[in-house]
Formats: C-alpha cells, sequence, structure tokens
C-alpha cells in the first residue's frame, strides 16, 4: 500500500508556465487526466488561473467558466478520484465543488475572504500554501531572514486561523511554496527542511515540478527538468513529505514506490537483526 499521495497537476489555462494552453479544451484535458489515472496518480489537481511568476488574475466568471466543465467530466468518468481546485477565490472554490471538486488548493492559504467558510462547510481536505507577494511581484527580490522559521511562524498562524473556524485538523496539509516569492537559496534551505516542517504535526505537500530552480541549478529549460524535480521528490519523500503535486505522474510513482520499498526493505532487515 503507498504511503504517498501523488497529485497530477491539471492546468486548463492559456498562460501556465509549463503547459499553458495545452489542456484548456475538455477534450484535451480529459485525455491528460486519463493518462494521469492511468499512471496511479491519486488526486487531480484543477486549475483554471496561473500562478506563475508574472502572470495576471482573472476574473471568478472566467475561472469558473473554465474549471467546471472539467472538474464535473472528471467526477463523471471517475466518481472515486479525488478532484482539487486549485484557486484562491472563496466562488470559485464552492463552484469546483459543487461540480465534484472535494480538495482545496490554495496558493493563499484561505486567507481571501469566505474561502475558510467554503472549507469548513463542505468539511474538505485543504492544502495551506506559504508565499510571499502575488505572482505578479512576489520574485521581485524577496528577503527573509530566516526562510525556514518565517514559514513556520505563518503556518502557525494560518492553522490557528483554520481551527478557531471549525476547520477538522485532519484536513490540513501545508506546502511550503517553493517558488512562490523565494530565491533559489530560500527553495534549497525549505526543501532541506522538509522533516523540520514535517514535525508540526500536519501532511506536508511539495510542489516542484519542472520549476524556475531547476533551470538555475541545471541550466535546463522547462521541457528538461524531470530529473532534477524526482531528485526533490525522493529527497522530500525521504524527509517525510506525503504529497506530491507533478505535472510527470508516471515517472514520479515510479521514484516513490522505489524509495518506499527500499524504506520497507531497511525496515525489514531491521527487524530481523
Amino acid at each position: 500500500m503507498k504511503d504517498f499521495k501523488v497529485m497530477g497537476v491539471l492546468n486548463v489555462t492559456p498562460d501556465s508556465f509549463s503547459d499553458g494552453g495545452d489542456f484548456n479544451q475538455i477534450d484535451a484535458a480529459m485525455a491528460q487526466v486519463e493518462r494521469m489515472v492511468e499512471a496511479q496518480a491519486d488526486i487531480i489537481d484543477v486549475g483554471g488561473e496561473s500562478t506563475r511568476p508574472g502572470a495576471t488574475t482573472v476574473s471568478v466568471d472566467e475561472e469558473i467558466a473554465r474549471v467546471v466543465p472539467v472538474i464535473k467530466a472528471i467526477r463523471q468518468k471517475y466518481p472515486q478520484i479525488t478532484i482539487s481546485i486549485d484557486s484562491s477565490k472563496a466562488e470559485v472554490m464552492e463552484a469546483a465543488i459543487m461540480a465534484g471538486a472535494n480538495f482545496i488548493n490554495d496558493v493563499n492559504a484561505l486567507e481571501a475572504d469566505g474561502a475558510i467558510e467554503v472549507a469548513v462547510k463542505h468539511d474538505v481536505k485543504v492544502c495551506l500554501m506559504h508565499k510571499k507577494g502575488t505572482p505578479k511581484d512576489m520574485q521581485d527580490n524577496p528577503e527573509y531572514d530566516d526562510v525556514v522559521q518565517q514559514v513556520l511562524d505563518y503556518f502557525d498562524e494560518r492553522i490557528e486561523t483554520c481551527l478557531s473556524w471549525g476547520m477538522d485538523a485532519d484536513n490540513i496539509i501545508l506546502d511550503p511554496g517553493i517558488g512562490f516569492g523565494k530565491k533559489l537559496e530560500h527553495n534549497l534551505q525549505l526543501i532541506k527542511h522538509t522533516s523540520t516542517l514535517k514535525q508540526m504535526g500536519f501532511p506536508v505537500l511539495l510542489g516542484v515540478s519542472r520549476k524556475s530552480m531547476f533551470g538555475e541549478l541545471l541550466d535546463r529549460p522547462v521541457d528538461q527538468r524531470l530529473a532534477g524535480s524526482l531528485a526533490v521528490v525522493q529527497f522530500a519523500y525521504l524527509q517525510g513529505a506525503d504529497y506530491f503535486r507533478v505535472h510527470d505522474v508516471a515517472e514520479t510513482v515510479d521514484v516513490l514506490q522505489v524509495s518506499q520499498s527500499l524504506l520497507q526493505q531497511q525496515d525489514d532487515t531491521a527487524e530481523e537483526v
């Protein structure tokens, strides 16, 4: 039995950094969902607004128009799979859940008006992500005194707020927000300290797939960042991360299954001794 969850990215947008425009038609989107389900994705993460650095916002109505038809189609074809809505707008979350979504993935950690109420009302799992700034300006020279501690402090505040609204603690997942208002050194520090974040007592989600940090580290374009992404996935899993948001589902599942088998073999050997 897997002890990890793989979240497959489905951007139904024209401008996402890696796959913008690839899946913003229903047939293309459903073909991609089928590939991810066959590759053993646990969650399909549907996003209708790009959060790449420099991205502009879209209206509530436009975002709903992009995500709801796809969510309805996924739910009809795959009644058992978890569908995540990747949004920061309460109205979009509500519409997505009514269409069949049962997970909220919010880069703003439910800070928008009404967002916590929607999550509590529908009793769904929620990924709270840390970011600094907005997509338009978040990479404009972000600075931290201690990035790990500041992310931990932010989560302390958000968790307390969510619990005070009546959210079930078992529904909370934490994402340090790699690439969201962080320089390369900040990203590396947060990944290195995955186990520290895990000590807060909540599942940890990591999203590093194809991100610009690999362009800086390896001088690779977006379509050549798989190896770097998988290296971080394995490292973070060994540090205790639970959820992995990725574009390349099959390869990620392979790495995690092998890693899990190695850990189990190590445990079995220790018990024999």
